[in-house]
């Protein structure tokens, strides 16, 4: 199987569009905001593409998912990438495609996470929230350090304008980002959300990301996020807001042996 680049946008476009839930990253990385760090693979005659985006803080990510009647040619697809992939990345997988990887480097598995998308919107209030910007950032590297050391934040998002917080007594103590954003594909997937551990169960989460959701559906038609499946109380939150699962798939880190 011969493996090629795909450079055309639309041709993308159209292969994502028909599962916009599923492929809300992949649709809001043919942004021009994402585009340059993109490279899209695909097996020649075949339908299934997988993305290697290499312009987020932490290092490359792979992102290689499909539905479970195109995961053969996915499998296939991704067994012929590590010729081309960097020493070291993180990955979303789906239909267990890590193992092929197997040889070529070694995985750590980072658990199931859970593909969920906006369906009926059920807004909630409570405290103000604010929109942070770039004067916000030093604040919110502060927030992400004391509640969610893990984070895969991408400061150059914050000049989409939608990251939402809640202070309180001006110190920043909730926030419901973004992963991706594109007007042109409608889309756009939520991202780095986190309270304060000395104020969680106060609901605050749940209206920073209300706000964000209020804002977003102003010129965004699917909202989509990742979650840990195990993240029960998490996915409470979204569900109560209105999300509801569209699939689960793994996240991987892999070095080369």
């Amino acid at each position: 199987m011969l493996l090629t680049t795909v450079h055309d946008r639309a041709d993308l476009a159209a292969t994502f569009a028909a599962d916009p839930a599923l492929h809300a990253y992949e649709l809001g990385d043919l942004d021009d905001h994402f585009w340059p760090y993109t490279t899209w693979y695909r097996l020649r005659g075949g339908h299934s593409v997988a993305l290697l985006y290499t312009g987020a803080e932490f290092g490359p990510i792979l992102l290689a998912l499909s539905r479970p009647d195109r995961a053969a040619e996915l499998r296939a697809l991704v067994a012929e990438l590590p010729p081309v992939l960097p020493r070291s990345f993180y990955a979303h997988v789906t239909g267990g495609v890590q193992d092929v990887l197997n040889d070529a480097y070694k995985i750590v598995d980072h658990g199931v996470h859970r593909k969920m998308a906006l369906e009926n919107f059920a807004p909630v209030t409570g405290e103000p929230t604010v929109v942070l910007t770039r004067a916000d950032l030093a604040d919110l590297r502060e927030l992400y350090a004391a509640a969610y050391p893990d984070n895969s934040f991408d400061a150059r998002m914050l000049q989409a304008g939608d990251y939402t917080g809640i202070r309180r007594d001006g110190r920043l103590v909730a926030v419901a980002g973004l992963h991706v954003r594109s007007a042109t594909r409608r889309i756009a997937a939520i991202g780095n959300v986190t309270t304060l551990p000395e104020v969680r169960g106060q609901g605050l989460a749940a209206v920073a990301v209300s706000a964000l959701c209020t804002r977003l559906l102003a010129d965004v038609d699917h909202i989509g996020l990742n979650v840990k499946a195990d993240n029960t109380a998490a996915i409470g939150l979204y569900e109560r807001l209105g999300f509801v699962t569209v699939s689960d798939y793994q996240e991987v880190s892999a070095t080369a042996r």
